[in-house]
């Protein structure tokens, strides 16, 4: 039901029962529980949709995340260093998702938000994980979707960069997911193991190629800071 609220935005206890298959007055019953506690609230037109309650929810799950607890001051000192939103990302469930990010100084405010899922074979992030842990994560059957005239959509030409992400120990994204948009990510690696990527991203305009070797020692020194105090370290 809540995820039904998220994708819909709101809507109203007949049309929750129909898309979940269920009677209205069940839906009417689970509705006034979960607005009880916070978690869904209702419009000026009586349509339910999600409450702030999730929000404290989701919080305290990623408060409790190690990783984002080793990762926060790092990605907020990376990101005044570069003047550029940063993000940690992590696999969960098979798919990538954004747990922390920091936002920069530069006019762009790059998406996607804390909780968003990203594809993988149109992120930096996506090709660090095909690179050093494919089982983690899954690509989609059949044709891969071309967010942009960049989207590597052959498979072969998607594994050389994971490849080549393993090799260099970065992994970029050239308007391959949103145009206008460049990231550079680095794997934060504890014991050989992939636990998270460190992103950086930017405008195009602002990251050109002269930009990059300074934005990637940024971005792995950062992944190195954190894998150090996940391990106890406090660099």
């Amino acid at each position: 039901m809540l995820f039904h609220l998220h994708r819909a935005g709101a809507a109203g206890v007949t049309e929750i029962g129909r898309a979940l298959a269920m009677p209205k007055s069940t839906a009417h019953r689970l509705l006034g529980s979960l607005a009880r506690r916070g978690l869904v609230e209702r419009d000026d037109r009586g349509r339910y949709r999600p409450g702030v309650g999730l929000v404290a929810l989701g919080l305290g799950v990623l408060d409790r995340d190690p990783v984002v607890a080793a990762a926060r001051p790092v990605l907020e000192e990376a990101a005044r260093a570069l003047g550029e939103t940063v993000f940690l990302t992590a696999a969960r469930g098979g798919r990538i998702v954004v747990l922390d990010k920091a936002e920069g100084s530069g006019f762009l405010r790059a998406a996607p938000r804390i909780g968003a899922e990203v594809p993988v074979h149109a992120t930096a992030v996506g090709k660090l994980y095909l690179g050093f842990a494919s089982e983690r994560v899954s690509l989609p059957r059949g044709r891969l979707t071309a967010f942009t005239r960049n989207t590597l959509t052959k498979r072969p030409d998607l594994e050389r960069q994971a490849l080549a992400a393993r090799r260099n120990g970065w992994a970029a994204n050239r308007e391959e997911w949103q145009p206008g948009l460049t990231v550079l990510a680095a794997p934060v690696l504890r014991g050989g193991q992939l636990e998270a990527a460190v992103a950086v991203a930017a405008s195009s305009a602002r990251l050109r190629a002269e930009s990059v070797p300074h934005a990637v020692r940024h971005i792995t020194e950062a992944a190195r800071r954190v894998a150090a105090r996940l391990a106890g370290g406090t660099t």
